[in-house]
């Protein structure tokens, strides 16, 4: 079955960095899309990045120049750069996934994703 697990999470101080991974198993990793998430205590699950099969990228604008998504197929794994962290930041993290082409289109919904990992905890203090 499909497992995507979440890692790297932890905390730091605002104007850090932390890189998340997201070890993927149980299907074709390649051929799909692949997404950030992130949900902070009483708010909405939210997108943060998406990189699809062609390696072709999406950002929320609050990430944009301060997060980078990428992926190691061979080694099926994806990962999120985060740099100049803010407190705003501060959210558990999860990585999705879903066979179809959601950069560019309804990447940023979470309901557009069949497959979730745990998630992960980024606290950044100011």
């Amino acid at each position: 079955q499909v497992q995507l697990v979440e890692s790297g999470g932890g905390s730091v101080q605002a104007g850090g960095s932390l890189r998340l991974s997201c070890a993927a198993s149980g299907y074709t990793y390649s051929s799909y899309c692949m997404g950030w998430f992130r949900q902070a205590p009483g708010q909405e699950r939210e997108g943060v990045a998406a990189i699809d099969s062609d390696g072709s990228t999406s950002y929320a604008d609050s990430v944009k120049g301060r997060f980078t998504i990428s992926q190691d197929n061979a080694k099926k794994t994806l990962y999120l750069q985060m740099n100049l962290l803010k407190p705003e930041d501060t959210a558990m993290y999860y990585c999705a996934a879903d066979s179809r082409t959601l950069v560019g289109r309804m990447w940023h919904r979470p309901d557009q994703y069949k497959y979730w990992g745990q998630g992960t905890q980024v606290t950044v203090s100011s």
